[in-house]
């Protein structure tokens, strides 16, 4: 099983003491959020865990726990997404210029295929333009380059009622000049470069199409072959494997503009402070009237299924 932590919200940022104690504990609950009444029991034991895929903008709270998930026999690595955007769009980070040493340290210790850099959404404003961007993604790919060996791009999607303040996707020319831009920088600094669920072809650039969950990158970080299909649960164009994410919406109080995991602050807020640190949950306790599943307990490595 590949454990996704998580797209849902920053779990490795805002709760990572949680994580550990769930994680010592050997299993935890997750609320369908589709159906809320449904909950599933989910085995945390690193026998059955085969990695675990963080999705963070900044893990510098879970960084004092590595040794111990270490210790554990975890595998794991990062999509770290690292944009040059200020507090006006992601109002809830720290200094960027601290975020990148943050991404230099866990480099560092993990090695340049476990830290995978993400510079997404790309997005225009009256400000921000194609020339803005490619200024500050050449000096990222300077200070990150000797950290990671991949980065991944993708273009802001509006979504339904939920209004951009500003915020506007490029439009199809744009997205073409950028890319060109991007795969001639990333190339400069020897970094693979995909673009995650995008309908369009940006393969004269350079650019091939993403797999953020990569069972190849997974299956050397795991030292064998896999059992893993296709997650079909993604969006069009999703080129994952499928995992198991046990974070929730509605729960990441980093404020970024352009999130699809919030739908406002106040509902952010309030199940913000349903969480506790040693609860079953991200967030909330269980009712009397939920069900609860338990998720068979099962390793996809040496590719074949094997229940435990």
């Amino acid at each position: 099983m590949i454990l996704s932590v998580s797209r849902r919200t920053d779990i490795p940022r805002w709760y990572s003491e949680w994580l550990l104690r769930r994680l010592r504990a050997g299993e935890v609950l997750v609320r369908n959020p589709y159906r809320p009444g449904q909950l599933r029991r989910v085995p945390l034991s690193p026998a059955v865990v085969d990695a675990i895929v963080f999705w963070t903008k900044d893990p510098a709270p879970l960084l004092p726990w590595l040794d111990e998930l270490d210790g554990m026999g975890y595998r794991y690595l990062f999509q770290f997404t690292l944009t040059p955007y200020g507090p006006e769009i992601e109002p809830g980070l720290r200094d960027k210029r601290a975020i990148v040493e943050t991404f230099q340290v866990l480099g560092c210790r993990l090695g340049r295929g476990r830290v995978l850099w993400r510079y997404d959404p790309i997005l225009f404003t009256d400000a921000i333009g194609l020339a803005w961007h490619e200024a500050r993604f050449r000096k990222l790919c300077k200070a990150l380059s000797p950290f990671t060996d991949q980065v991944t791009v993708s273009f802001l999607d509006p979504y339904p009622g939920r209004p951009m303040g500003g915020l506007r996707p490029p439009n199809a020319l744009e997205m073409q000049e950028l890319a060109a831009m991007l795969g001639q920088t990333a190339k400069e600094y020897h970094l693979s470069i995909v673009a995650c669920c995008e309908a369009g072809d940006f393969s004269p650039h350079g650019i091939g199409r993403a797999a953020c969950i990569d069972r190849a990158r997974l299956e050397r970080l795991c030292g064998g072959p896999l059992r893993l299909g296709a997650d079909r649960g993604q969006r069009p164009g999703c080129g994952c494997c499928e995992s198991v994410d046990i974070g929730a919406y509605d729960t990441c109080p980093s404020g970024c503009r352009y999130c699809y995991a919030n739908r406002s602050p106040a509902r952010t807020a309030a199940r913000r402070a349903e969480h506790a640190p040693d609860g079953p949950l991200l967030t909330g306790v269980p009712s009397p009237g939920d069900t609860v599943t338990d998720l068979p307990a099962c390793s996809c490595r040496d590719g074949q299924l094997r229940l435990f």
